[in-house]
């Protein structure tokens, strides 16, 4: 899907920003689409890497549908190469020789199975999963499932309108705020139109909506950047929309930078909050009083969390069950 024919048996893909030009027999970024005979192909369909049952605080996602279990899969490759990415052993890689393949409605069937109330595609980057997902979101959205994308936003606005109307949330990272960061992190040139799609889901399709920056010692944890993500969600997304910052852990490119200091991640904290945001939640720092969905009207607790353990104590729908604010929860 989602690909034009050109001059000279070459194909365009518009399933992401990259847009790749692909000549006969080449790949694509991802490396899971490839251009065989003047027609694109994808190779990954219904191949997965990785599955299981995830609590959905694990996304992370703390304003939807709190406490209850996702069933969560990935497939193999990316069409980013981060540095830091903590899933690179399924996200550098080609598919392998045995890798599993679960249908569309397998997927399901084993989501209902174990009770979770939805799927999350997740682990790498779902959008180069796109055909996959698209055929999985409706029948999940028939089984009453809901549906998330865990994704960097790279997607293009043609493949989410594609989705859109079966896509309940989308959990995006935002890795930084400048040229120089997304260069030197992710290897991607132009990313703000990843802020445009961001956008365009929660006001187009109604998803819901958070958003994750990884703090990473040297690369994005100066008081500019982490401003400019906060004035972006509160002026774009809107200032009830839940923003995550995350502990940095040493690994792939990244293993020999220290682990964020909590003081790093507190002080992304009340610049969050000074920026606007109602929420702002420390994550990778279990047992962290930043962990806690507090009303942000009445200070009742709503949500008390401990790593994935989720207590929900003060909600009343999407409000809170004290003085009635809006917490902005899908339920």
């Amino acid at each position: 899907m989602l690909y034009e024919k050109l001059p000279g048996g070459r194909v365009r893909c518009h399933v992401c920003q990259w847009r790749c030009l692909v000549n006969p027999g080449k790949l694509g970024v991802c490396r899971m689409r490839v251009n065989r005979d003047g027609a694109l192909h994808v190779l990954n369909y219904a191949e997965v890497s990785s599955m299981a049952v995830d609590h959905i605080e694990k996304k992370p996602l703390f304003h939807f549908f709190p406490g209850t279990y996702a069933f969560s899969l990935g497939t193999w490759g990316c069409n980013f190469h981060c540095k830091d990415c903590q899933n690179w052993e399924i996200s550098c890689t080609d598919i392998p020789p045995g890798s599993r393949r679960l249908p569309p409605e397998r997927e399901i069937e084993l989501a209902r199975r174990q009770d979770c109330r939805g799927i999350s595609w997740t682990y790498n980057e779902p959008a180069i999963w796109f055909e996959y997902t698209l055929d999985s979101a409706k029948l999940a959205r028939d089984n009453h499932l809901y549906t998330v994308y865990v994704t960097n936003g790279y997607a293009t606005p043609e493949a989410l309108d594609t989705i859109g109307p079966w896509l309940d949330a989308w959990r995006v990272d935002i890795k930084g705020f400048t040229d120089d960061v997304y260069r030197q992190l992710a290897r991607i040139p132009h990313w703000r139109g990843i802020l445009d799609v961001a956008r365009r889901a929660k006001e187009k399709w109604n998803m819901h909506v958070e958003v994750v920056t990884n703090i990473i010692p040297t690369l994005n944890d100066d008081d500019e950047q982490l401003r400019s993500i906060a004035g972006w969600i509160r002026d774009d997304l809107g200032e009830l929309t839940p923003w995550h910052v995350t502990r940095f852990h040493p690994l792939h490119e990244f293993a020999h930078l220290a682990a964020t200091p909590v003081a790093t991640l507190e002080k992304a904290y009340r610049i969050g909050k000074k920026t606007g945001l109602r929420f702002v939640y420390l994550g990778n720092v279990p047992g962290h009083e930043y962990e806690n969905t507090v009303c942000y009207s009445c200070g009742n607790l709503a949500v008390g969390r401990v790593g994935y353990d989720t207590r929900v104590v003060g909600l009343d729908g999407s409000r809170c069950g004290s003085c009635g604010a809006d917490l902005n929860f899908r339920t």
